[in-house]
């Protein structure tokens, strides 16, 4: 199936792409995303490590139903977690693209 030098080439290729995994995993706190809910009368800023850097609420909707106004900010910080997830997959789905032998749907780091 595999020779010495394939067997070490492709595991010099695997320490290779788990480093860069790591470096990606790292980057991931610093890329941000931001969500919006009720046409924009709230928003979420978050990084791709889920943590919420800020939550902006309209002025307008201080005065509104309190339950409106949970409802906005659950369904802002829902969108805003999507979206850092869908990131956060897309960028290390480029790293992981092309490599031989793995399942389609594998989370790495192994």
């Amino acid at each position: 199936m595999f020779n010495k030098g394939q067997l070490a080439g492709l595991m010099k290729q695997a320490q290779t792409m788990q480093d860069n995994l790591k470096k990606a995993q790292e980057e991931l706190a610093f890329i941000e995303v931001e969500a919006e809910s009720g046409a924009g009368l709230v928003k979420v800023l978050m990084t791709c490590k889920h943590d919420v850097k800020r939550i902006t609420i309209d002025p307008s909707l201080l005065a509104e139903d309190k339950d409106m106004l949970e409802d906005l900010v659950a369904a802002a910080f829902n969108a805003a977690l999507r979206k850092a997830e869908e990131t956060a997959a897309e960028k290390m789905g480029k790293l992981t693209q092309g490599f031989p032998g793995l399942p389609g749907g594998m989370k790495l780091p192994f």
